[in-house]
């Protein structure tokens, strides 16, 4: 038994092109036939966060809307210089808005 599903022009150009299309089947309640309904999903432009700088643990990142700030650090050096590690860092993230700014501006 052979059953025919209807779909619009536009999607069956999509499926020529070999593009995978997202979308549901159902039963028209007026017609009885089967329709495909796309999914008509605006596609999304990633724009990739622009890097400011690398910093010894992480980096500085820059966004459309905003500044963005990494940092990772092992366990095992304890509390003590852990912290003295997350003052250097900070320190090192503001270093790089500072000079983002005078390169930007001047």
């Amino acid at each position: 038994m052979k059953k025919y599903i209807e779909i619009e022009y536009e999607v069956f150009e999509r499926l020529l092109l070999g593009k995978c299309v997202e979308g549901s089947l159902h039963r028209d309640k007026r017609s009885g036939k089967i329709c495909f309904r796309a999914y008509n999903r605006l596609s999304r432009i990633h724009v990739r966060d622009k890097l400011v700088k690398k910093l010894p643990w992480g980096w500085v990142k820059e966004s459309m809307q905003r500044i963005k700030v990494f940092g990772s650090f092992p366990k095992d050096v304890g509390p003590a210089r852990m912290m003295g590690l997350l003052e250097d860092h900070t320190s090192d993230a503001k270093d790089a808005l500072i000079d983002r700014e005078l390169i930007e501006f001047c």
